[in-house]
């Protein structure tokens, strides 16, 4: 009997679900995240704004599974690295900064917040959600003063915090002196994670340097995409991740292009003048399958964290749907594209519980 090929056993790794972990739970609570800063801003008339909440929410994501102490530290030290993506994206923006200025800030935030992840073993890992809340946050004209984008981001994660301690109350148990089990990075655990730093920073610049040399107009959507497949564990992984960027972003377009193209199919056309508050809706639902395939299929996740991230930025930002959809395809495939090639090119070195940090950082 012969042996299955690699390549076979990867393509099959590629549509593999995996196991249920409480997903449901833990999108409810992102979903509650999200929807309930969203409803605020709905209400108050300025859903151009989702944006920034939308990534304050996104704090939600991180530990999922802990208990309830444990994750309230570990959502606030992502609150950091999401938040503080946000300011600096907000600052570029208000400055008007953007090109090679952009690319240079967001190759040193990758870089300093792939170190930062690492040393507090942020999971989901790596420094993605910062990245891209930065280059979102920097490529629309922010409509409201520095200071209002910041707090609806810091209120949306507080917030979002909240929701992700609520279920203490029921139980009002407190440990004292419980910590995360996060090894100190020394000795080859420290070298291990400054290759990782570099390999960040060398595929965010490698990717904005593309985008900017193309003329594209979302040089951040390659950044962001370069920086997917390196949270994987190891060097198949972080091809899977790749490919499910790819795969998962150009299926999430087509759902994006119903929704905005004029069809049947369309939200939009049987609430007429009412576009902003559909696209916020349509924002808050599409958060809740996001996060519950987020562990199990990062492809599946994509499909429907594209619309997410295109419709919050459309609502900041209008631009031409077809235009939209093309940059976003090209970019995120230049952007995997660099991503994989620097995880194949730029190995970390293989030490006693380096692969074992990795896998849980």
């Amino acid at each position: 009997m012969f042996p299955v090929p690699a390549f076979l056993m990867h393509a099959r790794e590629l549509h593999r679900l995996g196991p249920a972990n409480n997903d449901r739970l833990s999108a409810v609570r992102v979903a509650l995240g999200v929807a309930l800063p969203g409803l605020f801003l709905i209400v108050v008339g300025r859903p151009d704004l989702m944006l920034y909440a939308v990534f304050g929410a996104l704090t939600g994501m991180y530990g999922r599974n802990e208990p309830h102490q444990l994750r309230l530290k570990h959502q606030a030290q992502a609150a950091w690295i999401l938040v503080g993506g946000l300011t600096i994206g907000v600052f570029l923006s208000v400055n008007h900064i953007h090109s090679w200025w952009l690319v240079l800030v967001a190759t040193l935030f990758a870089g300093a917040g792939s170190l930062y992840s690492d040393r507090v073993r942020l999971k989901p890992i790596g420094p993605f959600f910062g990245i891209l809340a930065l280059g979102a946050c920097a490529s629309v004209h922010t409509s409201v003063p520095f200071t209002t984008a910041v707090l609806i981001g810091a209120a949306s994660a507080a917030f979002s915090i909240l929701v992700g301690f609520a279920g203490w109350f029921r139980h009002r148990t407190w440990m004292v002196g419980a910590a995360r089990d996060v090894p100190s990075l020394r000795g080859p655990l420290r070298q291990a994670a400054l290759v990782h730093a570099a390999r960040y920073s060398l595929a965010v610049s490698a990717a904005g340097a593309v985008g900017v040399l193309s003329g594209s107009g979302h040089p951040h959507w390659a950044m962001a995409a370069a920086a997917v497949p390196l949270a994987g564990a190891d060097l198949p992984s972080r091809v899977h991740r790749g490919i499910h960027r790819i795969v998962g972003t150009f299926l999430g377009l087509v759902v994006v292009a119903v929704v905005l193209f004029p069809g049947p199919l369309s939200p939009l056309q049987y609430f007429p003048g009412h576009t902003a508050v559909v696209l916020a809706v349509v924002v808050m639902v599409f958060q809740f399958p996001t996060e519950l395939f987020m562990a199990r299929h990062y492809g599946w996740a994509m499909v429907f964290f594209t619309p997410v991230v295109l419709l919050i930025a459309q609502l900041a930002a209008p631009m031409d749907p077809g235009v939209l959809v093309m940059e976003r395809a090209i970019e995120t495939f230049v952007g995997a594209v660099v991503g994989i090639a620097v995880a194949v090119l730029v190995r970390a070195p293989r030490a006693k519980g380096v692969a074992a940090t990795e896998q849980g950082a």
